[in-house]
């Protein structure tokens, strides 16, 4: 049986406080709405439509960025999730399987807990998802008949038994698609709010004699995101997760609460990350590497051996090949680091390769843009950059060539050269002291005169 997802993402979000659409406010650098996406991937869907609203057309891109095959409908008006729900018709028509409904701003949801639901969907016409609460507080009530599920009571409406009930509803449902758009064509708005919502289709399936049962997973799975407050404790929930995993997989945390993961960190094992680092989207760090406190990695991939940081930043584009040395203060962007090359201090190396066991010395920059384009610099293996050296691209420094401290590199050097670039040094014995005191009599003569 085929599986289509329906991700509800229509709503503003208000007590967000924001311009931005709630479901694309980012939890470890990805939007809310990815992580949704990513959890329902994991059934294959046949089909994938999110239901948007306010802000849809950042929505629309959003989503198209993460998978170009998902089918984006509108919601106009607000009027409820059984409403938000029946906007998909159109987008499943033909479709003949069952529809998954999933809920953007709840970004924790486990691929098993979805691949239970879809399996219970063997057994039973409706399928709910629910969670036994540490605090039920104001959730619908889940009424139980042995693995029956009678009927979801709100808590307004619930008796003092009823209340006692910690098996909460998440909202989340599997049904197969003509039923559930049959289902939900039969809700009403007959409620103080006057919205139409896709829980009732439960008492409108059991009127039918449908069987509907509830599967359970963690409450955790089950956290919703709609203050900034929330968006916070989500983003910490994702780290402590992310984190835990990393140890287990035999990664080395020195300080595991002060390292900031992204959604798609890879870490192999052996790895040790000291305190303060921070992993951006795109990052891969091979087993064995050492990444030093203080370093930001974004968009980059770091191999076995090598050494990064402390204060070190590695933006996309920057390849770090075995046994690479990037030291303290150093930037590489969309550059290509040699096995066994160092750039150890205070330098820039953008739109670069690096040779193998070449040498940077400290301060050293390419100069790569000229205010229009982007040029490349080129240094051979072996090379060695002495310190201050400016490399003006589009530039080659050949295998085993130095440029001196202090040069002005625009020509391309060959290999085994040496070029150097410096004006003369002129000394003059005596001048310095001739000129501290020309500029202490100057000093003495405009303090007076400010007096």
């Amino acid at each position: 049986m085929s599986t289509a997802l329906v991700i509800l993402a229509a709503g503003k979000g208000t007590r967000m406080q924001s311009d931005i659409p709630k479901v694309l406010h980012p939890i470890a650098h990805a939007p809310m709405l990815a992580h949704a996406m990513q959890t329902g991937a994991a059934l294959a869907p046949a089909r994938t439509v999110i239901v948007a609203g306010h802000g849809a057309e950042a929505v629309t891109q959003a989503a198209h960025e993460i998978d170009d095959t998902t089918k984006v409908v509108l919601q106009t008006e607000q009027l409820g999730t059984a409403h938000a729900v029946a906007q998909a018709q159109g987008a499943l028509d033909g479709f003949d399987g069952d529809v998954v409904v999933l809920y953007a701003d709840t970004p924790f949801l486990q691929p098993e807990t979805l691949q239970r639901m879809v399996a219970a969907r063997g057994r039973y016409d409706l399928v709910i998802l629910g969670f036994h609460a540490a605090d039920p507080a104001r959730y619908g009530r889940l009424v139980m008949q042995g693995e029956s599920l009678e009927r979801i009571v709100e808590f307004k409406d619930a008796n003092e038994d009823e209340r006692a009930i910690d098996f909460c509803n998440s909202g989340l449902m599997a049904c197969d698609a003509a039923l559930l758009f049959d289902l939900v064509a039969g809700v009403g708005n007959e409620n103080a709010s006057g919205e139409y919502y896709l829980t009732d289709i439960v008492e409108l399936a059991r009127a039918r004699g449908l069987q509907v049962t509830a599967v359970s997973c963690d409450e955790s799975e089950t956290m919703g995101v709609n203050s900034r407050a929330d968006l916070a404790a989500a983003d910490a929930v994702f780290q402590t997760r992310a984190r835990a995993e990393l140890l287990e997989l035999g990664v080395t945390l020195m300080a595991p609460e002060t390292v900031y993961l992204a959604h798609d960190t890879v870490i192999g094992r052996d790895t040790v990350i000291e305190p303060n680092v921070v992993f951006g989207p795109g990052t891969t760090v091979e087993s064995g590497a050492l990444i030093r406190a203080f370093s930001h990695l974004e968009g980059c991939h770091v191999s076995r051996g090598a050494i990064v940081g402390p204060y070190a930043r590695l933006r996309p584009g920057a390849e770090l090949a075995e046994d690479v040395r990037v030291g303290n203060f150093v930037e590489v962007k969309n550059a290509q680091v040699e096995a066994g090359a160092k750039i150890n201090h205070l330098s820039y190396v953008g739109d670069a390769t690096v040779g193998p066991k070449a040498n940077i010395g400290a301060g050293t920059i390419t100069c790569n843009y000229d205010g229009v384009m982007k040029h490349h610099t080129q240094i051979g293996a072996g090379a060695f950059v002495g310190s201050n050296t400016m490399l003006v691209a589009p530039v080659s420094i050949g295998a085993g060539a130095i440029t001196a401290s202090g040069s002005v590199i625009t020509r391309n050097v060959p290999d085994d050269a040496l070029a150097i670039t410096r004006a003369t040094q002129d000394v003059k014995p005596g001048r310095a002291r001739k000129l501290f005191d020309l500029l202490k009599a100057r000093k003495a003569k405009r303090d007076k005169g400010a007096v």
